[in-house]
């Protein structure tokens, strides 16, 4: 059907893609028609699993393909069929990171997120909001025009403060405001990263900066992440392999897999950093979060290298839409620039709305008692999934995560898929790792994982995985 050439310049995954657009735009495969399975067009082909997983996942990311749980792959009908007929409504489900990233702002379809990347809108400080948001309309304040291009004056002296207190000595002229930490990243990769440059880039890791990476055209490379941070003789050999131009990295409660990185390793980064002519981005942006008092990047190298992301989507309100990076004067002058190219200004409305916030007197006691209810959460979510059979990356009961799996559940994609069916959006492993692959991981968030409808469904697909055979519905 499709003949690949391992001795060619193009990846294999690229291969079969472009072979399936072909026969599929030629119609020698019809709309509807099944594909391969994953294991049977590997073997038929002589490539890894794991090339036919990413080829497939492209396919479906595309449009070209639908993947329908426990069923296989199909080719999709398009708009231009002229036969196009209705589907059922579960055909259209699928569960590749485009996916995923759409159900941020659609995720009222889905009755339960344990899988998702944000808090209950009860764990948020609302009432630090609404507070600012009533005396904000009480004075007499001129929003007419654009706003500083580095954004509010008071809520960067603000940053720069608290960022004293972790030892990052900064003013407020090293604060650049966003919107959001996306906002920043993306700065970051425009300034840092040309069409071409190796990156690294956390393994299991953030997949909106992979796509914001690969969209720059950068060649991705992954940092195994380990318990206790990083695989450090890893990051070595790689650093030698690739001569990367950045590490964009997240120390500190890692998402998904929720790790920190203590300080002996943070100054050997830094040591290979200055040996390799490394530029560090560190996201921090669940520094809030954590109850322990622990140094950063940032604070051990004072942006000589680091260029730092923060932001309040997490602990104020993600609406607001509030982020910063900080830099030395020499990156901030460029990424200042970019903003302006990019959309002007960030909205001095909303920085008004969460400089408001944290100055209201009550934002610390917020952020004391939303660390003890994650803390709490933590140790219930984890009791339950281990007494269910559920191996445990780590147990920091800090931050928003737990990265988990079962060793009966071994594609948490097909998983993913059956819970999107059922009202629930899950975080499969899949969607977390630079070159994905079949896995078992999973991501939850603790503080969307103590509803019984999450345990009833694993419990039952638990219980099915045992009836089939661990391997049975991995093959779709």
């Amino acid at each position: 059907m499709i003949a690949l050439d391992p001795e060619s310049h193009t990846p294999l995954v690229a291969q079969i893609v472009d072979g399936f657009q072909r026969l599929i735009g030629d119609q020698s495969i019809r709309a509807d028609a099944k594909l391969p399975s994953i294991r049977s067009f590997a073997a038929a082909h002589g490539v890894s699993v794991f090339t036919v997983v990413e080829a497939y996942d492209r396919l479906v990311a595309q449009g070209w393909l639908v993947s329908r749980a426990n069923a296989g792959f199909f080719v999709r009908r398009r708009g231009g069929d002229a036969a196009r007929c209705a589907e059922p409504a579960h055909a259209e489900l699928r569960f590749d990171a485009s996916w995923y990233l759409k159900q941020i702002f659609e995720s009222r379809r889905l009755d339960s997120k344990p899988g998702c990347g944000w808090l209950p809108h009860d764990w948020l400080f609302e009432d630090g909001v609404s507070r600012s948001l009533r005396q904000l309309a009480a004075r007499d304040a001129d929003f007419g025009g654009y706003g500083d291009p580095r954004g509010l004056e008071a809520l960067r002296v603000v940053i720069a403060e608290a960022l004293a207190e972790q030892q990052i000595a900064v003013t407020a002229d090293h604060v650049l405001l966003t919107m959001g930490s996306s906002q920043a990243l993306s700065l970051l990769a425009h300034q840092l990263v040309k069409p071409g440059d190796a990156v690294l880039v956390d393994d299991p890791g953030y997949p909106n900066l992979m796509f914001m990476l690969r969209e720059r055209g950068a060649r991705l490379v992954g940092v195994p992440r380990v318990a206790a941070g990083y695989d450090l003789a890893a990051l070595e050999a790689l650093l030698t392999a690739h001569r990367p131009v950045a590490f964009f990295t997240q120390p500190r409660l890692q998402s998904p897999t929720n790790s920190a990185t203590p300080i002996a390793q943070l100054y050997r980064v830094l040591q290979l950093a200055e040996s390799h002519n490394l530029t560090l981005v560190e996201n921090d942006i669940y520094a809030d979060l954590d109850p322990l008092a622990r140094p950063s990047l940032a604070s051990l190298d004072q942006l000589r290298r680091v260029a730092y992301v923060g932001s309040y989507s997490k602990t104020v309100s993600p609406n607001i839409r509030v982020g910063y990076l900080v830099a030395s004067p020499e990156l901030l002058e460029p990424l200042t620039h970019l903003k302006l190219l990019a959309g002007l200004t960030s909205s001095e409305l909303t920085e008004y709305v969460a400089y408001g916030a944290l100055t209201g007197g009550r934002w610390r006691k917020h952020l004391k008692s939303l660390r003890e209810r994650l803390a709490g959460a933590h140790g219930r979510v984890a009791q339950r999934l281990a007494a269910m059979g559920f191996e445990l990356f780590n147990e920091p009961k800090a931050g928003m995560y737990l990265w988990a799996r079962h060793p009966d559940l071994l594609d948490s994609a097909s998983l993913a898929q059956l819970g999107a069916q059922a009202g629930m959006l899950l975080g499969p492993g899949h969607l977390f790792m630079v070159e994905p692959r079949v896995t078992g991981w999973m991501r939850f968030n603790v503080a969307f994982s103590e509803d019984e409808r999450l345990y009833r469904f694993l419990e039952q697909q638990i219980g099915l995985a045992a009836t089939w055979g661990a391997a049975g519905p991995a093959d779709a």
